[in-house]
């Protein structure tokens, strides 16, 4: 299963996420549609907040255990909560579509 915890203080601004695991959705020799799409989702977020919105991250990951953590080092810019927005409302539709069996949203405050 993947869990992707979205990170925010008390006033709501995100300070990040933190993506573990695999969906595990594929049969046999399958490809993981699932766990595809949520990495396409986490890994294309991050590129678009740092290479087109510019923001400052640290970014943490590894592959094969299915880990990526994202920390956003300043106060995002509005288009920047609209990109993590976007990604959030994405995760949460795959959740409901696929099962909270393979994909589960979380929140934290931080």
């Amino acid at each position: 299963m993947t869990t992707v915890t979205i990170r925010k203080d008390r006033t709501q601004a995100y300070r990040g996420f933190l993506c573990t695991g695999h969906a595990g959705y594929a049969r046999g020799k399958q490809p993981d549609i699932l766990c595809a799409a949520i990495s396409a989702l986490v890994i294309g977020t991050i590129n678009s907040l740092e290479e087109l919105a510019g923001e400052r991250l640290e970014v943490t990951a590894d592959e094969a255990s299915g880990y990526i953590r994202c920390d956003v080092l300043d106060t995002l810019q509005e288009k920047s909560s609209f990109l993590l927005d976007s990604m959030v409302f994405s995760l949460e539709n795959l959740s409901r579509e696929y099962g909270d069996r393979y994909l589960q949203v979380k929140y934290q405050e931080v």
